[in-house]
């Protein structure tokens, strides 16, 4: 099994990749493999809402950048890791660019990421930990994905890089995810033949405008 994490960060190494790190050590531990894609640092332009995805249905943003690698990349993973720092309450702002995009795409091309297993990982100076976690949960949420959780939402503190590591209640939080989302892939790929997956529906989307 393989697991993708996303570290939305500018900086590669800083307290956001400390926060992976500490989650994917546990999945190695159970034999899980992982890659640590850095997208904080790249310049990826957000959705042009042109709908294109929806009519050439290839599973590609028609923006040709590195989000149609990444999104392939997600595609093939059994596990997904979004993780970013804080930025005014908010994910940074290519960290967004990159999931409207991935995830409109998903949705045109037959939910691509339903049934995988994903976690969302904050890091934080002081505040505004708990809308960015939220802001990411929105995505796998929308997306059907599974959800493991840990014994305190996914959040982490620490200002200067590396100052995570000495969150020690930040570290257990992230151990404790690490080890329940490599128990809860496995439980998906051991109960996969067992336990058929309910059937997908298609999409109802309605307004309220008259």
């Amino acid at each position: 099994m393989k697991t993708v994490a996303f570290n939305g960060s500018p900086n590669k190494n800083g307290n956001t990749f400390h926060a992976i790190q500490m989650v994917t050590d546990e999945l190695a531990r159970a034999g899980i493999e992982t890659e640590i894609v850095h997208v904080g640092n790249k310049a990826v332009r957000g959705c042009l809402a042109c709908g294109q995805c929806y009519k050439n249905l290839n599973e590609r943003c028609i923006q040709d950048d590195e989000v149609n690698d990444w999104i392939q990349k997600m595609k093939a993973a059994d596990g997904i890791i979004l993780a970013s720092p804080v930025h005014f309450a908010a994910i940074g702002g290519t960290m967004k660019s990159f999931l409207d995009r991935a995830f409109y795409v998903n949705g045109a091309n037959g939910n691509m990421f339903r049934h995988k297993v994903g976690a969302a990982v904050v890091a934080v100076r002081r505040s505004g930990g708990l809308p960015a976690f939220n802001q990411l949960n929105n995505f796998l949420c929308y997306a059907e994905m599974l959800l493991p959780t840990s014994n305190y939402w996914n959040v982490i503190h620490g200002a200067r890089p590396g100052e995570a590591t000495r969150d020690e209640e930040g570290q257990q939080i992230m151990r404790v995810l690490g080890r329940n989302m490599a128990w809860l892939m496995q439980l998906v790929e051991h109960g996969r033949e067992a336990v058929p997956a309910p059937a997908p529906e298609k999409k109802i989307f309605m307004n309220f405008i008259r």
